[in-house]
């Protein structure tokens, strides 16, 4: 085996150290999600601290690791005897991002099932990691599902395999440990919410740091036995104290001022529901116990708080984590003066290594910003002339809710929420032969298709003589996530501040609306001279929010150039995912300048998409009293359907849906 990088060589990252510190003194903590760009040593620093965890006494020979001081009654392996046990390392086991839901929580034998009444059951990766540490890398790209599962376990501490009425619990008390690249898309608030401290990582700036850094890696990569002998004695001694801090984690007293003062701070900073107080309480002991402390103090309730609280003040994906210090320590010093209680009467300056925490962006409208008509505008608040001068970028105008966009047809792609797929989970449609191992019995079709045989195979008893051709796996229908890709106009004619900042609201929101759905999303853009992609294909709507943003407008209308430069995004984007099916939005007024024959060349470039029967809306922005109606005649080339920025709201229609499935029918 790998001999694993030492935990107390990792350079920096104090922050991230101190967090996985404490869920091994308080695993009640809840786990950590690390947030980071890549190259940070993220998932150096987790698997470094499976090694220094005490070990654990186990039963010998049962598969879900038993306390043999308090074996679990409900043990699928028991039920076992109290008594000596065999000490084994605590395990690390970690969760690849395409693991299948059996492999996660095991698998019961359909067959012996059905045919014996025995559970025959096979234990899944939460059996291996009971009593140990459970690592998710890219926690963000795993199946919602997943995630559900693997956070219901990690709050009850047990999980559950229910299968046509055979059932099977057994304990699950791991360390739960996500990384994830915010680039690469966000989690869900609900499931941000069941990790129970967060912790930013970046590269430091520092060449010093940087240089000790790589001197360290090459270090171990040419002798990793003899780097991590050199760090043998510090280890040990994070060991031990990690030991000690368990020892009295019991004995520590959380008075009524360091309580009032986690209250003041999570009603301060209003967090929903009461998650982030217990997380806070909690943390706030380990901390205390850490440092060898039988009280909690103010400084530890401050840093409870840099680790609990920034991940839960997003309310939505384009916010930034983080939390505002002085705020913070303005709402300690408050919330001790009104308490005699001396736990809250301490200094709260930071405690522990790091300090932690972001600061809050300034308070204000997201889309703030004089957005009315300017002189440079054109008279009367008009656009440019196209071929105008480029324009400074302009903030977006408040999103709002947007009505649902569906690809029409039943598809096969990843789970999510926007149109129909036939998944794992969804309703129970039909049945089918199994396709490799049985995941979802079909129990009617199953006993129909065994049935027939009873007499022939010699049936005496009560239960079905069953075999493997008999199975039949149930065909399930849910939802799939989608590529939306936004084709967004940003020339002269669209360049009238109002209309643009109207445009850019329409579309964050149904950004925000591909983030509910768990859709990819991409963005590409045409003005001047061609077009360019802003942002490829990936599950990261902020950092699309963050390049709408930026768009600066101007110049001619290279319409063919954006349809074809989306032809090819989505091209390219089929080689690399072929089932996720894809939903082309284009955002403009419908004109098309420069080059000859501008118009014919975009309509030729969008009846490449109809050829394809991609699915496509076409928002028209186009204002004024006289409208020329050139984006609903675009919409009529793409097969698609033509809204307006009005009629995106979601009250406003009604029937959308309806008419992208009927045009895209009408098409086919």
């Amino acid at each position: 085996m790998t001999t694993p990088f030492p935990f107390t060589a990792v350079v920096g990252q104090d922050d991230l150290r101190l967090a996985l510190l404490l869920n091994a003194v308080s695993p009640a903590v809840g786990g950590v999600l690390v947030r980071g760009e890549k190259g940070t040593a993220k998932s150096t620093a987790v698997r470094a601290l499976s090694a220094l965890l005490p070990e654990v006494a186990v039963v010998p020979g049962c598969r879900f690791s038993c306390d043999p001081a308090a074996p679990d009654p409900a043990c699928p392996d028991g039920p076992h005897e109290r008594g000596p046990g065999v000490e084994r390392p605590a395990r690390m086991v970690e969760l690849p991002v395409g693991a299948s839901e059996d492999r996660l929580v095991g698998a019961l034998d359909i067959e012996r099932a059905l045919a014996e009444g025995v559970k025959a059951f096979e234990p899944g990766l939460l059996a291996d990691a009971h009593r140990g540490i459970l690592y998710v890398d890219e926690v963000n790209l795993l199946h919602d599902h997943l995630v559900d599962l693997l956070l219901d376990a990690a709050a009850m501490g047990s999980s559950y395999v229910e299968r046509e009425g055979v059932s099977v619990r057994h304990a699950a008390r791991f360390l739960l440990v996500g990384t994830m690249n915010p680039e690469e898309g966000e989690l869900r608030p609900q499931l941000l919410d069941r990790f129970g401290l967060t912790v930013e990582v970046t590269a430091s700036r520092e060449p010093d740091q940087r240089v000790e850094v790589v001197r360290r890696r090459l270090a171990y990569d040419d002798d990793p036995d003899g780097f991590a002998a050199r760090w043998a004695a510090e280890e040990a001694a994070v060991r031990q104290r990690i030991a000690a801090a368990r020892e009295l984690l019991p004995q520590v007293r959380l008075g009524d001022g360091a309580l009032r003062q986690i209250a003041a701070t999570c009603a301060a900073f209003e967090v929903d529901g009461m998650r982030a107080d217990i997380v806070m309480a909690r943390t706030a002991t380990a901390l205390a116990a850490w440092a060898g402390r039988t009280d909690v103090l103010a400084e530890d309730v401050r840093q409870a708080a840099l680790l609990a609280l920034p991940h839960r003040r997003r309310r939505n994906p384009f916010d930034a984590p983080g939390l505002d210090e002085d705020k913070l320590d303005e709402t300690l010093e408050r919330s001790a003066g009104q308490d005699g209680d001396g736990d809250g009467d301490d200094d709260p300056g930071p405690g522990g290594p790091g300090g932690g925490g972001r600061p809050e962006p300034e308070d204000g409208p997201q889309g703030g910003g004089d957005t009315a008509a300017r002189p440079e505008d054109g008279e009367g608040g008009q656009p440019q002339p196209s071929g105008a001068p480029e324009q400074s970028p302009v903030r977006a105008a408040e999103p709002f809710r947007a009505k649902a966009l569906s690809v029409p047809g039943i598809g096969e792609g990843a789970a999510g929420r926007r149109s129909r797929a036939r998944t794992e989970h969804g309703r129970t449609t039909g049945a089918r032969r199994p396709r490799g191992t049985l995941t979802k019995l079909h129990l009617a079709a199953t006993v129909r298709a065994a049935a027939p045989h009873q007499r022939a195979r010699g049936r005496s008893g009560p239960g079905l003589v069953i075999r493997r051709d008999d199975l039949r796996q149930a065909v399930r229908e849910g939802r799939e996530g989608n590529l939306v890709l936004f084709v967004v106009d940003a020339s002269g004619s669209m360049a009238a501040r109002q209309r643009m900042s109207a445009v850019k609201g329409a579309v964050l929101s149904l950004l925000l609306d591909a983030y509910q759905r768990r859709d990819k999303v991409g963005l590409v853009t045409f003005r001047g001279a061609g077009a360019e992609v802003a942002l490829p294909p990936t599950s990261s709507v902020d950092a699309a929010a963050a390049r709408l943003e930026s768009l600066p407008t101007g110049g001619r209308t290279p319409l063919a150039a954006g349809l074809l430069k989306a032809h090819e995004v989505l091209r390219v984007e089929r080689l690399r995912d072929p089932a996720r099916r894809a939903l082309l939005v284009v955002v403009t007024d419908g004109r098309a300048t420069g080059g000859p024959e501008p118009v014919a060349l975009a309509g030729r470039a969008a009846r490449l998409f109809a050829a394809e029967s991609v699915a496509s809306v076409v928002v028209d922005c186009e204002s004024g009293p006289v409208r020329l109606g050139l984006a609903g005649r675009l919409a009529g080339e793409l097969g698609g359907t033509a809204v307006t920025l009005d009629e995106l709201r979601a009250d406003s229609i009604a029937g959308l849906v309806r008419d992208v499935r009927e045009t895209s029918r009408r098409a086919a």
